[in-house]
Order: structure tokens, then sequence, then C-alpha cells
């Protein structure tokens, strides 16, 4: 007779191993759940049922993408995580009642907002004060740097491909770094309609291609530039924007290295929240970017020293868990919900691809080169500029989980919002003068 401890313990060990932070048993119980639904013809969309589906999907892929040959040194795992699902759906290996149920979930819970808010309040808060404000003050000079060199080599490039200065400007190079979709591209289709008089709906979808692509190329260098910093540790600062640079709050105020207890936690991620809040107002109102409006919100709370060290190591805290347990689901999340394949792919023509690589090159190789000028890391300097290519803030996520470097979302989100910004304000200005 089989010894029962015996078989507890390999039940146990079966029970610890994991897809990700995800136990195989749980794996496989979840999708003969998901499955029975989907031949019910409905898959509910709630909280309960996609949180075991993210994290499933997320993780297997990630895990996937983590042991590729050569490929996993270069962000493949926040790659497959994020547009392999996309693939999936359009070839309707996701069945539809699954694809409604995590894209309704994922526009109506917000989930990406919640992530972001989360890493920014704590990243922000886990920064020594007198960095935080320098990183800032000198992040413009490689992001300034590289968004006009990148303008310039783009436009000759694909003048030089015979697709004309016009056509290369305004319907790839803008859109490339005009800050995603919701902030970018779909702003530059209005004002082009508005000014050319064409179809928005035409305009968009020429232009759309062009930001998924830079943000893919943009996703492949900064998993490149994570793996030049391992092989070369003195160009990199692991996440950190300077030398001497820290990231623990304990260390600047002298307060207790206290893991902060559930109370705590809790109560940082609502004051996140609440930050949230105030920026989406503020957006609502005025239409300045609510994420920008949070960020710099975090920024005053930490310079003026209004957040308790207590709370403050709470807001860590909620970083690190998001960074390390939510990640991968959102980025499932979004390759099923806000990537579609067919955008993605109708930019596969070799001018257009030349011109994206040359435009996405161009940013990240003059900010590593610039940040050395003002004393920052060239790894990260190139990593914050690749993010003026990145489809808004969930191309700024991929970016930074392909490279690890979560921690610097406050800088990534100043690159693609206010440069973003900056971008199509320019560009219609441009195209206003000269576009038609």
């Amino acid at each position: 007779m089989s010894d029962p401890a015996e078989g507890r313990r390999v039940w146990w060990r079966l029970m610890d191993t994991g897809v990700g932070i995800v136990p195989v048993p749980v794996v496989l119980v979840v999708t003969a759940i998901v499955a029975a639904y989907i031949g019910l013809g409905e898959v509910p969309s709630d909280l309960t049922m996609n949180i075991a589906v993210l994290a499933c999907g997320g993780f297997a892929y990630a895990e996937i993408g983590k042991h590729l040959p050569g490929l996993r040194r270069v962000g493949a795992a926040a790659i497959l995580a994020t547009f392999f699902p996309s693939f999936l759906v359009y070839v309707h290996a996701i069945p539809k009642p699954l694809k409604d149920s995590i894209s309704t979930f994922t526009e109506q819970s917000n989930f990406l907002y919640l992530f972001i808010g989360a890493i920014i309040v704590g990243s922000i808060l886990g920064m020594d004060r007198r960095m935080l404000v320098s990183g800032f003050l000198k992040i413009a000079i490689p992001i300034l740097s590289a968004s006009v060199a990148a303008a310039m080599v783009g436009c000759g490039v694909g003048t030089a491909l015979g697709l004309g200065l016009k056509h290369t400007a305004f319907m790839i190079v803008a859109p490339v770094m005009a800050g995603g979709v919701g902030e970018g591209a779909i702003p530059l289709s209005f004002g082009y309609s508005a000014i050319g008089g064409g179809q928005q709906g035409d305009l968009l979808a020429e232009i759309l291609p062009a930001v998924m692509f830079g943000s893919l190329a943009a996703i492949l260098l900064a998993g490149m530039l994570d793996m030049l910093g391992k092989s070369r540790p003195w160009l990199t600062g692991n996440g950190q924007l300077q030398p001497s640079e820290h990231d623990t709050v304990a260390i600047e105020q002298g307060a207790p290295r206290l893991v902060p207890d559930l109370p705590t936690i809790g109560g940082a991620l609502v004051m996140a929240m609440m930050l949230y809040l105030i920026g989406a107002l503020v957006q609502k109102l005025t239409n300045f970017p609510g994420p920008v409006t949070m960020l710099l919100l975090t920024v005053i709370l930490k310079i003026g020293r209004l957040v308790s060290p207590r709370l403050e190591q709470g807001a860590y805290r909620n970083y690190q868990f998001f960074a390390s347990v939510a990640t991968y689901p959102l980025l499932f999340a979004i390759g099923v919900s806000k990537i579609p394949w067919d955008k993605l792919t109708s930019a596969f023509n070799i001018p257009e691809i030349v011109i994206i690589f040359a435009t996405v090159i161009t940013l990240v190789t003059t900010g590593f080169f610039a940040g050395r000028l003002v004393n920052i890391y060239p790894v990260e300097a190139g990593i914050v500029s690749a993010c003026r290519a990145s489809q808004g803030g969930t191309g700024d996520v991929a970016i930074l989980s392909a490279s690890n470097r979560l921690v610097m979302m406050p800088y990534a989100q100043v690159a693609t919002r206010i440069g973003g910004a900056l971008t199509v304000t320019l560009a219609l200005a441009f195209f206003a003068r000269f576009g038609g």
C-alpha cells in the first residue's frame, strides 16, 4: 500500500510547481472552467474570472518567452505575452466569448491605470528626493535631443526611399512619436481630417500601423539595451537613472527598514488611486493628460515630505507587488483587447519598416549617448528615449517590462505623455502650413 504521507508530498511538490506564479493544478482547473463557460456561450467579464484567466494566460506566454533561446535576452517574455494573444484573437484561437470577457473587463475595470498608478506613485515615493528632482531636469536633454534627431533621420530615410517628405513626416514619423493611439494617432487623424479634408477613419487606419510597429521596435531595442547592460555593467544603473541614486525610502530618511504591515500597504494603494482620480478629473476638465497630473502631484508630495515614511514604504511595496505579479496578466489583456493584429501587420512593407526602425533606433542611440552628457546612465537614458515611440501607457509597460525597469515608469510617462503631446501639436501646426 502506498504511503499517504509520500503521496501528499508529491501533491505538494506539484502545487509548488508554477507557471509563473500560478500553480500547475490551478492552471489546469481554470482552463477546464473557462472551457465549460465557452461551451455555454458566455464567459463572465467580472474581476474573479479575469484574475484567473489573465494570470494563467499572461504567465504562460511569459514563461515560454523566458525559455526561448536567444530571444529571452531581448524581452521575449513581454513581447510574447503582449503580441501572441493578439495573433490568437486574429486566427480565432481565442474563442469570441473569452475575447469579449477579457476586452470588457479591461475597458470597464481600468486595469491599466490601476497598474500605472501603483507603479508611478510607488516608484516616485521610493526614490531619493534629491535624485528625483535632478533626474526630471536632466532627462529632458536626452529626450529632446533624441526626438529631434529621430525626426530628421526618419524623414531623411523616407525621402531617400521615395515616399516623399510630407508623407513620411506626417503619416509615419509623427505617429511613431505621438504618444500612442488615444493620445496620439486619434488626435492626429482628426486634425489631419479637419485641416486637409480627408476621412478621419481612413487617415487613422493609415497611421495606426506606424504607432504599433514603432512600439514593437521600441520593445525589442529596450530588451537589447537590458542585455547590453548585463554584459557591460558600467553602462547601467539597473533602473536607477543616475549614480548614487537610491530606491529605498528608509535609506534617505533614516526611517527603520521594516516591511510595512498590510493596513499600511492598503492605505498607500488608496492614496495612489486618489492621485489617479485627481488626474482623471483634471483631464476631464482641461484635457491635460491625467497620468502627468498624477505624476506631478506625487513629485510634490515627495519633495514636500507630505507623506510619512511609513506610507512611502507601503507605496513602494505596492510598486513591488504590481511589478512582479500584475505585469504579464496586464500585457496579456492588452494583447487581446487593444492590439489588432491586422493593423500591426499592415505595416509590413519594406520601406515603412525601414523608416520606423530608423526612427526608433535613432531615438534610442541618441538618448543613449546624450545621457552620458548629463551624468545619466546610458542604458537608462536609451530606454526612456525608446518610450517616445511607445503605444501610450500600454507601450510603456511593455517597453519597461522587456528591459526589467518598471521602476522608471515616471520618466517613461514624461517621455510618452508630454513628448507625445508636443509631437501632436507640432505635427498639426506644420501640417496646416505645409501639408495641404
